[in-house]
């Protein structure tokens, strides 16, 4: 297949997102605008998996300029709140998904979301189509309905009952009327949903935030002892940070900074990484890596999750080691214009706010980000995200676009899949398809786990190994342009991923 060298290359978390970027992409959109709008279809059409009511960041790089990460992350609401209205609003549950993982949903457990407003930022700063026209693949699917994919299906299968069963709106979007779960490839429509995507088209994300949604948002909130406030709305600001910098071989890779704590990690993971893996994995190379995973995850465990000054904390890990339920989206153009985009509603909250069809997140309630307990982060301020949207060039021009979902296996996934492609030599392709490991922190102390195909009678250390490849691992999406090569595109197949390739006269 002839590749080609000018145009748009998108990789997303699902077909119908891929699409949507490659549409902007054939209106005139550059690699930023095509990244939105299938942003705002994986938000609209994934879910359980993502939501509108989302946080997320944005990292872009174009040529020429310093590469930025717009913070559009979840904040820590309850402005104006008497101290007795925190602790409260949430059930604590379990899901199965993943192996077992505990959460609170419910009101108490959403959190000012910032997605909309960093795409809203990045449109304005880097955006070549008016707002609307971004939004455009994203409205039509709210009005003509869509159908559910094969990775939200999965997830529901876990999370319909408990995550989005208790709430009257919820559940009516996602079951049947005999309470069974839709299946894959029915068709959803969610009343009041195109309403609102028309209203944030037309009026900008502003209306998400202090028009008739925000206040909507902040209406049910104070009558079912949510936290976000009409005030955590209207002083909500995404903030554009310099992206954390640093070189990997002959690369050069920007990603998420502080005070996000996913950026950190696979920094330090990139750096410590060397010149492995070789090509095929050797043991020796499995071996370093799982020593890579111990050392970087350790010391997050051990000096970072628990402590009150968690800020600092991230800080003084990126100094240490000298180094720079999610859906995603990587963009170039043949300009040379990189756009990651990783969006993040957490498990689900299961609160739709009534009349608008706008699913919230519940990033409070995510246990594993809020090890030190429920509404314990100071208001106002940022929570720690994993969440990692990377960019990379290197020294022959190429330039690459890189991100996964997956929660703490966001990093890890990233990680072996950028040194698969620049120390292994691996194709896009071959990157992705390789089998993935994942460290992970237990109660009785670290664990590996891993697909088939890697060794795992190393000592030292428990393993345990999944049935095969499986979207516990994330799902990589990876975009790149170079000179000699053009565009390519490749997604993950662990979570039926799509990718598209707009050609366009260069």
């Amino acid at each position: 297949m002839r590749i080609p060298r000018s145009g748009v290359a998108v990789a997303s978390s699902t077909k119908v997102a891929a699409e949507a970027g490659a549409a902007i992409a054939r209106e005139g959109g550059n690699a930023v605008d095509a990244a939105i709008a299938a942003a705002w279809v994986g938000a609209v059409a994934e879910p359980g998996i993502c939501a509108p009511g989302s946080g997320g960041f944005v990292t872009v790089w174009g040529p020429g300029a310093d590469p930025v990460t717009i913070d559009g992350y979840i904040e820590m609401p309850g402005r104006g709140l008497p101290p007795e209205r925190f602790g409260k609003g949430t059930q604590e549950i379990h899901l199965e998904y993943g192996g077992g993982v505990s959460m609170h949903v419910g009101h108490g457990s959403v959190g000012t979301p910032g997605g909309p407003a960093a795409l809203s930022v990045a449109s304005e700063l880097y955006g070549r189509v008016p707002w609307a026209v971004a939004l455009e693949p994203a409205l039509e699917l709210a009005t003509n309905g869509f159908e559910l994919s094969p990775p939200a299906r999965q997830y529901l299968e876990f999370s319909g009952a408990k995550v989005f069963g208790w709430h009257p709106d919820s559940r009516k979007a996602l079951h049947h009327e005999d309470g069974s779960l839709i299946e894959v490839g029915e068709r959803i429509y969610i009343e009041g949903l195109a309403d609102s995507l028309d209203r944030i088209s037309r009026n900008g994300a502003a209306d998400f935030y202090t028009g008739e949604i925000g206040h909507a948002i902040a209406a049910d909130m104070a009558e079912n002892g949510g936290l976000v406030t009409a005030d955590d709305l209207a002083e909500y600001r995404p903030v554009v940070r310099d992206a954390l910098v640093g070189p990997v071989g002959d690369w050069i890779v920007a990603t998420n900074p502080s005070p996000a704590i996913g950026g950190v990690v696979l920094g330090a993971m990139l750096r410590l990484i060397g010149e492995r893996p070789s090509n095929p994995w050797s043991r020796e190379d499995v071996e370093h890596m799982v020593e890579v995973q111990k050392s970087v995850l350790g010391y997050r465990r051990d000096h970072v999750d628990m402590r009150e000054d968690i800020e600092a904390a991230i800080a003084e890990m990126q100094a240490a080691f000298r180094s720079p339920s999610t859906v995603h989206t990587s963009v170039v153009d043949s300009d040379g214009l990189a756009c990651s985009i990783t969006l993040s509603a957490g498990y689900g909250s299961g609160v739709m706010v009534p009349g608008t069809g706008l699913w919230l997140n519940n990033c409070l309630g995510e246990i594993e980000l809020n090890r030190r307990g429920l509404h314990t982060w100071p208001v106002g301020s940022r929570l720690v995200s994993n969440m990692s949207p990377t960019v990379a060039r290197d020294s022959t021009g190429r330039v690459l676009s890189i991100g996964s979902p997956g929660a703490d296996r966001i990093t890890t996934a990233i990680w072996q899949v950028f040194a698969n492609h620049a120390n292994a030599g691996m194709s896009l392709a071959g990157s992705i398809g390789h089998p993935r490991m994942h460290l992970e922190m237990t109660d009785d102390g670290p664990r590996m786990v891993a697909e088939p195909g890697i060794p795992t009678d190393l000592g030292g250390i428990p393993w345990r190994t999944t049935t095969g490849p499986s979207m516990y691992f994330g799902g990589v999406g990876v975009a790149e342009w170079s000179p000699g090569g053009g565009l390519v595109a490749e997604s993950d197949p662990r979570r039926s991923g799509g990718t598209a390739i707009v050609e366009t006269r260069g």
